[in-house]
This record gives structure tokens, sequence and C-alpha cells, in this order.
């Protein structure tokens, strides 16, 4: 086995660790952005993935991902387990094939727990449990393999950086096809849910934005300059993201908003994650300044006029802030930013310097990722729906709030005041209803409340 570089295994596994707090962020940031009674569900919906997605990625995720292949679409089986030595590996990936698999196994967590930001308040658990395991075999380890493990994508010349296509495109237009085959809340439902805790909003996107260092800096594979130009490019783009959505709300509305900081820093992150890495520092100015104007549309355009329930616009941000960032990947790319030459994937530079070859690479790649994504997730909702038979809860439980209906466990079982309750019983909603966690009765108020 050749002697490995100390410094390079301690900044992958740093920017494991970073990559991996991404998902309880993400977790805290859905969770403030969702209605009251579904906070526990929306935070079990990024959290259990965190289990699942590790062990198929040790069983054959990181197999079909970055062995072998199949005619460029999809890995094999022959590192099933992950049963292999180094030496017999042929120390595919820097700086270990297993510290590279360790890094890129966060990737394959965090991914699929961006498409529950869509789901909000409707899917079954256990549904959402089968199709996040079929959705990661149908979609991600394909798309993962074609881009980044030798497959037809890399192949072709389109470059991704730290997951555009593979991450974010992919989620996002797959939480938008899940969110119409489960259709809308009722009406009551989508009015009621608003925002309730925005401190743990903010929270979830520092987190965001602390670990998205990790993500985009570590996908530089070494410590060395390639990492450093990726850590500047990541916060340029987020911080002129932030401050361009803060704008478009002190425009329209007189009022800029923790919501809207909080969106602004993540539509920015996804945006430079395709070429944080291949993009000049100043173009990554331009990239996070331009997503914010992009995302507002769809979210307040777009969203309304088609009417889809996309909860808490995972499609708004992060497949068209994907799209947007592979796109300005194809425009603004440079060559030679990485500091070993034979390891640069950037063959053409982008349209902006006056070639158009990678530009169009990246708009076959965009299209290639959503009929994967489309395709995938519609097989893995309709396996799932066949399996279980009803994936949606009932209109009973969703008015009860998926908290108590399907975890037993309310987020916040006493309050003083307006939400105040007794032990065991979770307020519902405006009605002054209470729902016993064990059987679920419902009981009045002026019932349980002393006096």
């Amino acid at each position: 086995m050749n002697a490995v570089n100390s410094g390079d295994i301690s900044w992958m596994l740093t920017s494991s660790a970073l990559v991996l707090i991404m998902t309880p962020g993400l977790a805290l940031f859905y969770g403030g952005m969702a209605g009251r009674k579904n906070t526990v569900n929306t935070v079990m919906s990024s959290a259990f993935i965190m289990g699942l997605a590790s062990i198929l990625w040790v069983l054959f995720g990181f197999s079909l991902s970055f062995s072998g292949g199949a005619g460029g679409i999809i890995g094999d089986f022959s590192w099933f387990g992950m049963n292999f030595t180094e030496d017999s590996a042929a120390a595919a990936y820097a700086p270990t094939t297993v510290c590279f698999a360790v890094f890129q196994m966060m990737f394959a967590i965090i991914t699929p727990a961006l498409i529950t930001g869509a789901l909000i308040g409707r899917m079954r658990f256990s549904a959402l449990f089968v199709f996040i395991a079929l959705w990661s075999v149908l979609v991600y380890y394909p798309l993962a393999h074609m881009v980044w493990g030798g497959g037809y994508l890399m192949e072709l010349g389109a470059i991704d950086f730290a997951g555009g296509t593979v991450v974010h495109i992919s989620s996002g237009v797959s939480a938008l096809m899940a969110a119409i085959w489960l259709g809308a809340r009722k009406k009551t439902e989508k009015e009621a849910a608003r925002p309730h805790n925005m401190p743990l909003v903010f929270l979830g996107a520092a987190l965001l934005w602390f670990g998205w260092f990790g993500f985009n800096a570590g996908s530089a594979g070494a410590a060395n300059t390639l990492a450093v130009h990726a850590f500047m490019t990541t916060n340029t783009a987020c911080a002129a993201a932030m401050l361009s959505w803060m704008l478009i709300e002190k425009l329209r509305t007189g009022k800029t908003t923790l919501a809207g900081v909080s969106t602004g820093i993540v539509v920015g992150l996804v945006a430079i994650t395709p070429g944080a890495g291949f993009v000049p520092i100043w173009a990554s100015l331009v990239i996070g300044a331009f997503v914010s104007p992009i995302c507002y549309f769809f979210i307040t355009v777009v969203k309304p006029k088609f009417g889809y329930d996309d909860s808490l616009d995972a499609f708004g941000c992060h497949g068209i802030g994907g799209v947007w960032g592979a796109i300005a990947t194809g425009i603004f790319a440079v060559k030679g930013f990485n500091p070993d030459p034979s390891a640069d994937v950037v063959q053409w530079n982008g349209l902006f310097f006056g070639q158009s070859e990678l530009f169009v690479r990246q708009l076959i790649a965009i299209g290639i990722t959503l009929v994967i994504s489309l395709v995938g997730t519609g097989i893995a909702l309709g396996v799932t729906q066949l399996v279980l038979r009803k994936i949606r809860v009932t209109p009973e439980e969703e008015a009860l709030g998926l908290d108590i209906s399907e975890h037993g466990e309310p987020a916040y079982p006493a309050f003083d005041g307006v939400d105040s309750v007794n032990a065991g019983f979770a307020f519902t909603g405006t009605e002054e209803v209470y729902s016993e966690k064990a059987s679920h009765a419902v009981k009045t108020k002026s019932a349980e409340l002393p006096g």
C-alpha cells in the first residue's frame, strides 16, 4: 500500500464530520419552518436517514456508485459490504478509498433528506422510510456514478465539483414530483402551517453554512490550494445571495426578514456547489447575487401559478438553485485551479471566456439528471404505494398533526400562556383542541385546564 498524506486524511475526515452536521442543521431548518404540530415528524424525517443511508452505503451504495460500471450508468457489487483492502482497490480514490467512501457517505445521507422538505404534514413515516431507500438506489447511486464514479457524464466532460446535479437538482426535482404525487395539503392546513420558530430556522441555516465548507472545500479531496479556493467561493456566493435576498424583500415588501436571510444563505450555497472549485472568486459573487431573484421568482410566482404544494420550497431552492449553479458553471468555469493538472476535470473554459463546449455539456447533464430523477422517483413512489397501499396520512391525522399521529410525541409538551398544556397532552391549533398522545382522544380545553 502506498504511503498516504496524513494532512489530507485529517482534512477529509474533518470535512466528512462537517458534512454530517449539515443533516441535523437541515432538520432544524425544516423543523423551524414547519408548523408546530409537525415539528417532530419533520426533524425525524432527516434524522432516520442518517442511519438508513449509512447502512445502505456500506452494504452496496458505495459499490454501486464508485466501483466497476454497467454501461456508464451504475457500478456493480464488487465492493459489497466494502469488502476490499486499499491494495485490492488500487487506491482508486484519494487520499484513500475508504476515506473517500466516508466523505461520500455524508452526501448520500443529506441528499435524500433534502426531499423531505416538500412533503411536510402528509406522508406516512413508514412510507417515507421505504421511499428513501428505493430512491437512493434508483436515483442517487446512478447519478453519483455517472458524474463522479467514471460514468457517462464524466466521460462526456460535464463537471460538478460538489453536487449541483447529483445532490441538488436530483433532490429538488424529486421533491416536486413527490409533492405532486401525494397531492396538496388541505387548504386550511396550508394556511395554518406558518414557520413556528424562526431562531431555529436561522440556527439550521447557520449549521448548513458551517458544514458546507466541508461539503465544497472537502470536495477538493486534499488539503491543498483547490480546497482553499472552494472555501472562499463558497462563502462569497453565500454572502452575496443572502444580501441579494434581503434587497429583494426590502424592495418588494419594505421589510427584511430572518426567513429571507436564512433562505438566501441556503440558495447561495446551493448555487455555488457545482462550480466552487472551477470558477474564479469574482464569479462566485455573481452566481450568488443572481440565484436569489431566480429562486424568489419560482417560489413567489411560479409555485402559486401552478399550485403545487412544495411545503418548504425544496424544489424552488434546491432544484432551481442547482439548475442555475450547473448553468453558471458552464458559463464561468476556468481550467487550472487544481494544483494537480492531471486531475483537472475542466476540459474547456466556460461560455463567458469564449468557449461553448462545456456549456452545452452542462445543459445535457441537467437534462439527464432531470430524466433520471423523475423516472426514478416515479418508480420509487409506485413501488412504495404498491407495498404499503397507503402512503399518505388520513385527513384526520393530517389535522391532528404527524407528531402525534405518527410518533405520539409532541415537540413542545409544556408551555405557559396560549400554548399551555397539561402533561401528556399537546395543543394542536387555534381551535383549542387537545389530543392525548396514547389514544389520540380529543378533549376540549375547558375540560382539561384548571378552573
